[in-house]
C-alpha cells in the first residue's frame, strides 16, 4: 500500500514538472490566450479519442453526466485562458507563483463539496500565503493585472480539482477528460463565434508554434490531464492542489535558464515566492504527519 502511495506520489510531481513546462510553452506560442487554449483541448480530444479508439473503449454517457462534464469542461477552458492571459500580460514567474495560491482555495471549496468541516490550520496557512502573495503584489505592480488573472486561473483550477473528485467516485478517468476537454473546446467556440469569429489574423500559426501546440496538446494536456485524474483515486483533491503548488519551483527554473532576464525579479519578489512555498511544504508535512498518526 505505502509502495503504491509513493508511485502516485512521484507520478504527481512528473505531471507537475510537465505543467510547469506548459508554462513554459504558453509564453513561447506567439497566439493570444482564447485561441490558444482552443488549439491546445482540440488538438488534446483528437489524441484521447484516437486512445479510446485503440483501446476500444466506450464513450456512452448518461444525460446528468454530459451537464457536469460540460459545466467543468467550461471551467477547465476559462481556467486555461486566464493563466496563459495572466504569462502573456506578464511573465511565467509571475503567473506561477500567483497560481501557488490554489491550496487556500481548495480548503475553502473542499469542505462544501465533501462535506466536511473547515481545517483551522489549512486556513491559517492560507493567510500566510495571501501575506505572501501580498508582499509581490507591493513590489511588482506593473505585474498586477497578470497576477489577478493568475488568481482567477487558481481559484478554477482548485474547483474542477475538487469537482474531479468527486466525478473519479463515478466514472472512469478516461471518459472525464475526454468529455471535459470536448465540452471546453465547444464553449470556446460557441464564445468565440458570439465575439469577433474565427479570424486568420488571430488563429495563424507558425512552424514553431505548430510543434509547441503538439507537445502542449499531447504530452502537457492529454496525457497529463488523464494521469492526474485517474490519481485522484488514491489521493485527496487538497494533496493534489498541494503539489501542484510546486509548479512555480519547476516553471521558474524553467523559465530563467529559458529566457534569462526577462523571468528575473526583485528580491522581494523571490521573499513572497519563499513564504508561500516553505508554507506549501509545511503544510504537506503537518498533513502527512497527522494521516500517519490516525492510520497506525
Amino acid at each position: 500500500m505505502l509502495k503504491t502511495e509513493i508511485k502516485n506520489y512521484l507520478h504527481l510531481h512528473f505531471i507537475v514538472f510537465i505543467w510547469g513546462f506548459t508554462a513554459i510553452l504558453g509564453a513561447l506560442i506567439s497566439i493570444n490566450a482564447i485561441p490558444l487554449v482552443w488549439y491546445r483541448m482540440l488538438f488534446a480530444v483528437i489524441f484521447v479519442l484516437i486512445y479510446f479508439l485503440l483501446k476500444n473503449k466506450n464513450l456512452k454517457i448518461t444525460p446528468k453526466a454530459i451537464i457536469k462534464f460540460f459545466i467543468s469542461g467550461t471551467i477547465i477552458a476559462l481556467h486555461w485562458i486566464a493563466f496563459f492571459t495572466a504569462i502573456k500580460v506578464s511573465n511565467v514567474s509571475v503567473a506561477l507563483v500567483a497560481m501557488s495560491t490554489g491550496a487556500l482555495f481548495t480548503s475553502l471549496i473542499e469542505p462544501i463539496f465533501f462535506r466536511r468541516k473547515l481545517i483551522f490550520l489549512e486556513l491559517l496557512f492560507g493567510l500566510i500565503v495571501i501575506s505572501g502573495l501580498y508582499l509581490i503584489f507591493n513590489v511588482e505592480t506593473e505585474y498586477t493585472l497578470g497576477i489577478i488573472y493568475a488568481l482567477i486561473a487558481s481559484f478554477l483550477s482548485a474547483l474542477f480539482t475538487v469537482l474531479n473528485g468527486l466525478f473519479i467516485k463515478q466514472y472512469n478517468a478516461d471518459t472525464i477528460s475526454f468529455y471535459q476537454l470536448l465540452f471546453g473546446v465547444v464553449f470556446i467556440t460557441i464564445y468565440i463565434f458570439a465575439t469577433s469569429g474565427f479570424t486568420i489574423k488571430d488563429f495563424s500559426l507558425n512552424k514553431t508554434d505548430i510543434i509547441y501546440l503538439f507537445i502542449l496538446s499531447s504530452i502537457c494536456t492529454a496525457y497529463a490531464f488523464i494521469a492526474s485524474v485517474k490519481i485522484m483515486k488514491y489521493l485527496t483533491p487538497y494533496t493534489v492542489m498541494l503539489t501542484i503548488n510546486l509548479e512555480p519551483v519547476y516553471g521558474i527554473i524553467l523559465a530563467v535558464l529559458i529566457f534569462g532576464e526577462k523571468e528575473k525579479m526583485s528580491p522581494q519578489f523571490y521573499i513572497g515566492a519563499l513564504i508561500i512555498l516553505f508554507t506549501v511544504v509545511i503544510n504537506g508535512i503537518l498533513k502527512n504527519k497527522n494521516k500517519q498518526k490516525l492510520t497506525s
